[in-house]
């Protein structure tokens, strides 16, 4: 794996000025269900704009279907390459194989693809989803001297983030026997699931009382369930501590407010570091890492206000 810090430093990498003013990429985007999402595909247009490209964008509205449609699309455009956020892991290869075959490369972004052979891909730019469970986990911890009662929020059934996160925040609760998720449901990453999920929970669970804190994938579905929390009587990052991942501005206002806890950065910037790839590629460099890494860092209550206040400055 290999960072975006030692990878920009590289000689392979190309320039912005270096990306030809001819080149054509396909992106095909999961969809807009969040925040985040929509900070992350604007960061790619606009990254295209400043370089001149010329970006074939598709949402797939959260259907695999859809982008499949949207790359085989872009095969028969003959586009230069294709970027790729993919729904979920899995079936993936057909399409890929198709692409390799018209000599197209694809970046991956932000999520994975279940593939046996790595060749049908040319790199995948994203954050380390396991490390981010594990950083929220740790300090979920440490807040609660290991002894808490859970509930999860999780993301699509089937994404990457979804399964990573999960499995780097178990694998920290493991090793503390005194906590426990007790409540654990897909909430498909947005704000309006996350209310009405935390709602169920909420009545499931003596009025909220049972619990010690909410777990969220990501902190769309968390700023619904603070609604949830509020309107039963409670004080969310109180009554319940709530954790996420992300780092969307909305959430840094909640941790302002005391009414959220702690959120993993995930950096939504994933046009530059997926455009300087393709460059290097088109350029003749074929030996790219087949990872690079875009880890954020953990947020908490006591620069949330600073943090708000320069995201909502931008």
């Amino acid at each position: 794996m290999l960072t975006l810090r030692s990878l920009f430093g590289a000689a392979c990498l190309l320039s912005v000025s270096t990306v030809a003013t001819a080149t054509t990429i396909g992106f095909s985007q999961v969809g807009s269900e969040s925040g985040w999402r929509t900070s992350f595909s604007e960061s790619v247009r606009q990254e295209a704009r400043n370089r001149d490209i010329d970006l074939k964008f598709a949402d797939a509205q959260q259907k695999q279907e859809n982008q499949i449609r949207a790359v085989r699309g872009f095969i028969a455009q003959r586009v230069d390459a294709i970027i790729i956020a993919p729904v979920v892991e899995t079936g993936w290869t057909p399409v890929l194989r198709e692409a390799k075959r018209a000599r197209i490369p694809v970046v991956i972004v932000d999520r994975n693809v279940q593939v046996t052979d790595d060749s049908l891909y040319l790199t995948r730019i994203a954050s380390n989803f396991v490390e981010e469970g594990r950083k929220v986990a740790r300090w979920l911890m440490a807040e609660t001297a290991g002894n808490c009662a859970i509930v999860e929020l999780q993301g699509t059934v089937g994404a990457t983030a979804a399964i990573e996160r999960a499995r780097g925040f178990n694998e920290v609760l493991a090793e503390h026997p005194q906590s426990k998720i007790i409540r654990s449901q897909t909430a498909e990453f947005t704000r309006s699931k996350g209310k009405e999920v935390m709602e169920t929970f909420i009545r499931a669970e003596q009025g909220g009382r049972n619990i010690c804190a909410l777990w969220a994938h990501n902190d769309e579905m968390a700023l619904g369930a603070i609604q949830a929390i509020k309107e039963a009587g409670l004080k969310p990052g109180q009554d319940i501590l709530v954790v996420a991942v992300d780092g969307v501005p909305d959430y840094f206002k909640a941790m302002a407010d005391g009414e959220a806890n702690a959120t993993v950065e995930l950096n939504p910037h994933l046009g530059g570091p997926a455009f300087d790839a393709i460059a290097a590629y088109l350029a003749g460099n074929t030996a790219l890492p087949k990872r690079i890494d875009t880890t954020g860092e953990l947020f908490l209550q006591d620069t949330a206000a600073a943090e708000y206040a320069r995201r909502t400055a931008q």
